[in-house]
């Protein structure tokens, strides 16, 4: 567990470079044709939907994660549970609690299906 926990964790990180967001095919390696997420504005995203908005994002600062924790919930289903911390370039701050969905999909590759981010004090 320790091994698909540290793998996630990765995984999970390099959806906070720029450049991997900027990518369509880094994106589709990483995320699952089924995936859907739920933003902190209510909405639902799909792959279809979420990816060129990634593409288009233009943002000024950066993000980093903490207190990562991974939960096997089936043979190819792993939840990742952790926080996020948003720094703009003014030095301001956005706190998130975010969960993910992995699923090891057929091709032997583990990819994100659903994700969720809520805002924090």
């Amino acid at each position: 567990m320790d091994d698909l926990a540290a793998h996630l964790k990765e995984l999970e990180e390099k959806l906070f470079d720029p450049s991997v967001r900027a990518s369509r095919e880094m994106l589709t390696a990483l995320l699952s044709r089924d995936f859907r997420e739920i933003g902190s504005s209510g909405r639902l995203y799909t792959f279809d939907v979420i990816v060129p908005s990634l593409l288009a994002e233009q943002r000024t600062g950066t993000s980093r994660g903490e207190h990562f924790e991974t939960q096997r919930l089936a043979e190819h289903i792993a939840l990742v549970i952790y926080r996020a911390i948003y720094t703009d370039t003014d030095g301001s701050e956005r706190r998130t609690l975010r969960s993910s969905i992995w699923r090891l999909e057929e091709d032997g590759h583990w990819r994100m299906l659903f994700h969720q981010g809520t805002v924090i004090g």
